[in-house]
């Protein structure tokens, strides 16, 4: 019990450290690949501080994490407060969030979102507030629900349709959003392999797509197969498949772009954190969305050993207002409920199976 409980906890904390790094590694990198490229004479090696000139994160230093993470740890932190997911407390993590960044004023503030958060803070029905947010703001906060769902992802599914809901509850939105918990939960099975995270993400894909309101987009299961096989084309270079993914998957706010895209990268990188936020800076577009998805992945299959101390050091200095290692602790322990839950509902329905014959 104690084995599992250490790894348990490596690598839900592997998974929040994962989703930072690679957000913070790619907030420096500009809007194309040629540019960034041009810019830092190459590969973004480091966490480095945002351009001055950059047109959104202006400002940032070396390591500070952008609003990927941060709604991220909001809602881990909504979850922790009510033991599970719900609209309510999914729309309340954004409220407070929007607010503790001054979000009337703030370029971080993604468009579905603040429409949303305008219509909630104007009292609106949460349930019905994201019927038309289709980029990919609940795909990267999304997090937390696989880390507390570990081997689980038709569990974590079901709560990222909940934690969609108030902000990006159409269809395609639902999908890459499934796409994502369910690749996380399946990450935190023991033995599982990348090849088994990205087909279990394709099969949520599938799933989300089924929920939330109608809306037009491209087939996130059929683009993140497409990213993942650019990724692994060994016959052209790296920069080359870097390129391909940004010119035919696309790296921007739609969610159908940068959750296949984020796929791609995590393939690209086998798995690595280090190398998926490597790959994420240099593919541009939204960089740090592609990165903390990715990374967070990462980090769930490999936990945090998988990260250097250095890094972890510099995030956290980066970041003061956050403590992962007290969110990873409030996020295991419901992690360790559920698990207990479903291990005492499979035993019942053997008993129940049992008694029938």
């Amino acid at each position: 019990m104690q084995l599992l409980k250490v790894y348990l906890y490596s690598h839900i904390l592997g998974g929040l450290y994962g989703q930072a790094l690679g957000d913070a590694w790619a907030m420096p990198a500009y809007l194309r690949p040629d540019r960034t490229w041009a810019y830092y004479n190459g590969w973004i090696d480091r966490f480095l501080p945002a351009p001055p000139d950059h047109p959104i994160h202006a400002g940032l230093q070396a390591g500070q994490v952008t609003d990927d993470t941060q709604q991220a740890i909001a809602l881990a932190e909504a979850i922790i407060a009510e033991g599970q997911i719900t609209v309510e407390g999914a729309a309340r993590a954004i409220l407070d969030w929007y607010d503790q960044i001054g979000g009337d004023s703030s370029p971080l503030v993604g468009p579905s979102t603040r429409k949303a958060v305008a219509a909630l803070k104007a009292g609106a029905d949460p349930y019905l507030t994201g019927l038309e947010g289709d980029t990919n703001g609940s795909a990267m906060r999304i997090c937390p629900i696989g880390l507390i769902h570990p081997g689980n992802p038709n569990a974590a599914i079901e709560d990222a349709i909940i934690g969609c809901t108030p902000t990006h509850f159409t269809d395609v939105a639902v999908s890459g959003t499934c796409a994502v918990a369910a690749a996380i939960a399946q990450a935190m099975t023991p033995e599982t392999t990348l090849e088994d995270i990205i087909n279990v993400a394709i099969q949520g894909a599938e799933t989300g797509l089924r929920h939330g309101a109608p809306w037009l987009g491209a087939s996130i299961a059929r683009k993140i197969d497409f990213a993942v096989h650019i990724a692994l084309d060994a016959t052209i270079s790296e920069r080359d498949r870097l390129q391909d993914l940004y010119d035919l998957i696309g790296s921007t706010l739609a969610v159908a772009d940068s959750v296949p895209c984020a796929f791609g990268i995590l393939a690209m990188a086998n798995g690595n954190p280090i190398q998926a936020a490597i790959y994420a800076a240099a593919l541009s577009g939204d960089a740090d969305t592609v990165g903390a998805i990715a990374g967070a992945i990462a980090g769930a299959w490999n936990g945090i050993n998988a990260i250097p101390h250095e890094y972890i050091e510099i995030l956290r200095q980066a970041n003061p207002q956050y403590n992962f290692e007290k969110t990873a602790e409030g996020l295991y322990e419901i992690a360790q409920r559920n698990q207990e839950v479903e291990a005492q509902a499979s035993q019942d329905l053997f008993d129940d199976l049992l008694n029938q014959d």
